[in-house]
């Protein structure tokens, strides 16, 4: 079978890769967002789908707008069964929903969390189970009707980076499963009034106070390692423990200093922190940290 894939970061990358590897497919176009200028030197770098789709000879479109006519018309071109479409950034136009049958791959139970994000609010809302939706799209965002839902057991304490790279071979798996037995897949409709929505992560979305330990926990697991969490005062909690979510505290406020681990008190639940990193220096163990801002018992880590 002819595949047009559109996708753009690492998690569409990998979707890509197996399509590739897979002996009764051809992925004939690949669309992806265009290069962009990355660090502090403002390097133009291609998307991780791009550099896979030129490895494999696979001719590459990067169109600042999907639905401009003439994009539209270039994709008409392309003669294929099926598009693929994973993380890429742009809504598909009707045009293309008609050219073939357009499938999508997210990292949610849909019609739940519907979005950009769905892997860091699985976290933010410390669900037990999540999985990956493959959609038959239709011009709404994560809207179309259910394929096939593979879902997976969210570990107690796990970190994003973990939680996707198996959500991404969960999504692996179900794209070509969902391609070799399209015909006999019966799609099914969302429930709208069952839907939620997530927006696109931001630095700002880091920042955390010592209100509540297990708000601030769950935001660590969704935000490590980027924007990661940290203090107003720019301060990164790099790594931190939930020890528990009920006594009352003076928020901020040291409870004990272990051989490696400070314990901080929150409003409502502690903390146990081992790493931290101030701004423009380099991470390191808590420890280090409060003895060279002479801090102890009873201080305030703020």
């Amino acid at each position: 079978m002819k595949i047009i894939f559109m996708g753009t970061p690492d998690y569409a990358e990998a979707i890509l890769k197996t399509l590739i590897d897979a002996s009764d497919m051809e992925v004939v176009a690949v669309y992806t967002q265009p290069d962009k200028p990355v660090g502090r030197k403002k390097v133009m770098t291609s998307p991780p789908v791009k550099v896979l789709a030129n490895e494999n000879k696979i001719e590459v479109y990067q169109p600042n707008r999907l639905r401009d006519a003439e994009v539209v018309a270039e994709l008409q071109k392309i003669e294929c069964d099926y598009i693929v479409v994973a993380a890429y950034g742009q809504i598909l136009p009707q045009e293309i929903l008609d050219h073939a049958p357009c499938i999508n791959l997210h990292a949610s139970i849909l019609p739940a969390y519907r979005g950009a994000s769905p892997i860091q609010q699985t976290l933010l809302n410390d669900d037990k189970t999540t999985g990956v939706t493959a959609m038959r799209m239709d011009i709404g965002l994560d809207t179309g009707d259910i394929l096939k839902i593979q879902t997976i057991d969210v570990g107690k304490d796990e970190l994003v980076s973990s939680l996707f790279d198996r959500l991404t071979k969960v999504a692996c798996d179900l794209t070509v499963d969902v391609l070799q037995n399209f015909d006999s897949l019966k799609p099914i409709p969302q429930n709208d009034s069952l839907s939620t929505h997530c927006t696109k992560i931001t630095k700002a979305n880091g920042e955390v106070n010592f209100e509540d330990a297990y708000s601030l926990y769950c935001k660590y697991r969704a935000y490590t390692p980027w924007p990661g969490i940290y203090l107003k005062n720019g301060l990164k909690l790099k790594e931190i423990k939930l020890l528990e979510k009920c006594t009352e505290n003076e928020a901020g406020k040291i409870l004990s200093i272990g051989k490696n681990s400070v314990v901080l008190g929150c409003a409502k639940g502690t903390i146990e922190v081992f790493n931290v990193q101030a701004p423009s220096k380099k991470e390191v163990d808590i420890i280090s940290y409060i003895n060279g801002k002479r801090l102890t018992l009873e201080d305030y880590l703020s």
